[in-house]
């Protein structure tokens, strides 16, 4: 089967009764965790974009706390798992600004991660790597908000 282009979809949308598009997104909803986070987010978190954030930073604090900090293989799986946690949540707020204040919050707590990050090339690498996309994308927003962000990595960067 092949899949629908997302201008087909939204004609065929448009077609729907309002029951029919509520059993359409339930019966999504049912197939994948993203569907269904998504969904929570769009319903009840997309309201309030600063909580949503805040709500996703204490989730990180816990996931930095868990990591196991005895091999710096076991640091590395877990930093990448948590950056590809924030990617995705931040996938759904579909926000720069959202993303990028957790890709800084993300790079300030691995930089103060115990043991340090300077001490093996790979962690290094994923920081560096991450503020240079926090630079690529604090171009594309307004000049107030990119003075503001770019203060904060600089702070990051110190």
């Amino acid at each position: 089967m092949k899949a629908a282009t997302v201008i087909q979809l939204k004609k065929e949308l448009e077609t729907l009764n309002e029951e029919h598009l509520r059993q359409l997104c339930l019966r999504l909803a049912r197939f994948k965790i993203e569907n269904k986070e998504l969904l929570t987010y769009l319903l009840f978190e997309s309201e309030d974009e600063a909580y949503y954030i805040e709500g996703i930073k204490e989730q990180v604090d816990q996931l930095f706390e868990e990591i196991n900090t005895k091999s710096y293989f076991y640091i590395k799986k877990s930093v990448r798992k948590i950056l590809r946690l924030l990617k995705k949540y931040a996938r759904y707020s579909n926000s720069k600004e959202t993303e990028i204040e957790l890709l800084l919050y993300y790079c300030h707590k691995l930089k103060n991660l115990k043991p340090s990050i300077s001490n093996n090339v790979t962690l290094t690498n994923i920081y560096l790597k991450q503020i240079e996309s926090i630079e690529k994308k604090i171009i594309k927003l307004h000049e107030d908000l990119q003075y503001d962000f770019r203060e904060r990595l600089n702070d990051l960067n110190e």
